[in-house]
C-alpha cells in the first residue's frame, strides 16, 4: 500500500503544482486585486494539498523514530503559511497575494524536501523562517509611514563596506572563500544583507535630483560605490556575490540614465572581469573546469555537477517519489543543489513549475517597479527584482551545467538562515511598496 501510494503521489503533486503555477500567469489578466480573488483561492488549496499528500507519503515511508514527530512538524509547518496568508490579507489589504502566494509555496517546497533530506536541519529552516516572518511583519507598515530613505544613501554605504571588511579581516577561509562571521555561536553572511543596503545606497544617489536628471558627479560617486563594495568581494574571494552586486549596479544606472552605453560597457566590463577572475583565482579555474567537462572530472572538479546531472536525469519527467531516491550522493544537497533533489524524486516537470513559479515572481517584482512615479521606490524596486531574479538564474543554472556554479543559493527553497531570512526582507520591502501604490 506504501509503494501504491508513493507512485501515486508523484503524478498528484505534479498536476497539483502545476494548477498552482498556471493561476501565477493567470493573475495577469487582471489589474484588480478582487477580481483574482478566485486564482488565490485555488492557489491556496493547491498549496494545501501539496504539503499534506507529501507529508503523507513522508510518514508513510519513514522509520519510527523520526515518524513519530512528523504529525506536529506538519501541522506546525501548515499554520506557518496559512497564517502568513491570512495575516497578510487582513492587515495589509492592498498586500499582492501572488507575491504572499508565492512566497508561502516556495517556503512550502523547502519545508518538504528539507524533512525527507534532514528532519534536524528542516527543523532549523522552519524555526528561522518563522521567525524571519514575525520580523519582516512590520516592514511593509514602516515603508508606508517612513518614506525619507533616500536621504541616508550615504549611512547605507558605509554601513555596507565596513560589514563587507570585517568579513575581510576576521572571517576564515571556507572553500577557497571568506563568507562568514560567527558571533555567540551564530553564522552570518554579510554580503547577503549588504546586498540590501547597496540597492538603497545607489537608488538614493541616483535618484537624488529626480527633476534634474541624473548628474555625471552622482554617477561617478555611485561607481566608486559600486567599485568599493565588490573590490572587497573579490579579495575576499566571494566571487558569487561579486557578480550580483556587479549586475544590480549596472541594471540600476541603466534605468535611471536609460543609457545603453553604461549596458554594453558593463556587459564588457563583466566579460573582462571573468577573464581576470578565471587567471587570478584557482578555486574559478577549478569550477570552470567542472563545468566544461564534468564527466571526465567527476573524481574532482566535476563531481559535483556530475551527481546532480545524474540526479535530474534518473528523476526523469515525473521524478522517483519522495523517499525513493538518493540526493544525498550530491555534496551540499540541502543548499546550493535542492534543485537537484526536487527533480529527483519530484519530477522534472515539478522543477520546471518551480521555476515558472520563481518567473512569476520576478515578473510581479517588475511589474510593482513600473507602477512608481518615484525614480528612488522604482529603482529599489528593480535592484531587489534583479537580484531575486539572477541569484535564481545562477543557482539553477549552475545545478543544471548551464553556467559554472557560484555557491548561490535558490531564494526561500535552499537550507541557510541568512538566505532565507534576507529573501523575506526582499519579499516585505516590495510588499510595502505594492501597499504604498495600492493606497495612492
Amino acid at each position: 500500500m506504501e509503494i501504491i501510494i508513493a507512485a501515486l503521489s508523484r503524478y498528484i503533486l505534479i498536476i497539483l503544482i502545476a494548477v498552482y503555477t498556471f493561476q501565477c500567469f493567470l493573475v495577469f489578466r487582471f489589474h484588480d486585486e478582487h477580481a483574482r480573488n478566485g486564482i488565490y483561492i485555488r492557489q491556496n488549496i493547491a498549496m494545501i494539498l501539496i504539503h499534506l499528500l507529501s507529508f503523507i507519503v513522508l510518514y508513510l515511508g519513514m522509520g519510527e523514530p523520526d515518524r513519530q514527530k512528523l504529525p506536529l512538524f506538519y501541522i506546525i509547518q501548515q499554520l506557518t503559511t496559512i497564517l502568513v496568508i491570512l495575516f497578510y490579507r487582513l492587515v495589509y489589504k492592498g498586500a499582492n497575494r501572488l507575491i504572499v502566494n508565492n512566497m508561502c509555496m516556495l517556503l512550502t517546497i523547502s519545508f518538504i524536501i528539507l524533512t525527507r533530506l534532514s528532519y534536524e536541519r528542516a527543523i532549523k529552516q522552519v524555526l528561522i523562517a518563522i521567525a524571519s516572518l514575525i520580523l519582516t511583519s512590520v516592514i511593509p507598515y514602516i515603508l508606508m509611514k517612513f518614506q525619507n530613505l533616500r536621504r541616508f544613501y550615504y549611512a547605507f554605504a558605509v554601513l555596507g563596506v565596513l560589514m563587507l571588511l570585517i568579513v575581510l579581516v576576521f572571517s576564515n577561509t571556507v572553500h577557497g572563500s571568506k563568507l562568514n562571521i560567527n558571533i555567540g555561536g551564530v553564522t552570518f553572511q554579510p554580503s547577503e544583507f549588504v546586498k540590501l543596503l547597496f540597492v538603497l545606497a545607489i537608488a538614493g544617489l541616483l535618484a537624488r535630483k529626480p527633476t534634474q536628471g541624473v548628474r555625471l558627479k552622482d554617477i561617478m560617486i555611485s561607481a566608486v560605490i559600486a567599485c568599493v563594495h565588490i573590490l572587497i568581494l573579490v579579495l575576499s574571494k566571494d566571487l558569487g556575490s561579486a557578480l550580483i552586486y556587479f549586475v544590480v549596479y549596472i541594471t540600476l544606472l541603466f534605468v535611471a540614465t536609460g543609457k545603453r552605453f553604461f549596458l554594453y560597457g558593463g556587459l564588457m566590463a563583466g566579460a573582462l572581469g571573468g577573464i581576470i577572475g578565471y587567471r587570478l583565482f584557482s578555486h574559478v579555474r577549478v569550477r570552470i573546469e567542472g563545468w566544461q567537462d564534468p564527466m571526465g572530472t567527476i573524481d574532482n572538479a566535476g563531481y559535483q555537477i556530475a551527481q546532480s546531472l545524474f540526479a535530474i536525469g534518473t528523476g526523469g519527467f515525473f521524478g522517483m517519489g519522495l523517499l525513493q531516491g538518493a540526493p544525498e550522493k550530491i555534496p551540499v544537497v540541502w543548499s546550493d543543489f535542492i534543485f537537484a533533489a526536487i527533480c529527483e524524486e519530484l519530477g522534472v516537470l515539478f522543477g520546471i513549475c518551480l521555476i515558472l513559479i520563481c518567473v512569476s515572481c520576478f515578473v510581479m517584482f517588475m511589474n510593482i517597479s513600473m507602477k512608481f512615479r518615484d525614480p528612488f521606490y522604482r529603482l529599489v524596486a528593480v535592484g531587489l527584482s534583479v537580484i531575486y531574479g539572477f541569484q535564481v538564474f545562477l543557482n539553477l543554472g549552475g545545478v543544471t551545467k548551464f553556467v559554472p556554479l557560484t555557491g548561490v543559493t535558490l531564494p526561500l527553497v535552499s537550507y541557510g538562515g541568512n538566505s532565507i531570512m534576507v529573501s523575506l526582507i526582499m519579499f516585505a520591502i516590495i510588499q510595502g511598496m505594492y501597499n504604498a501604490v495600492y493606497q495612492e
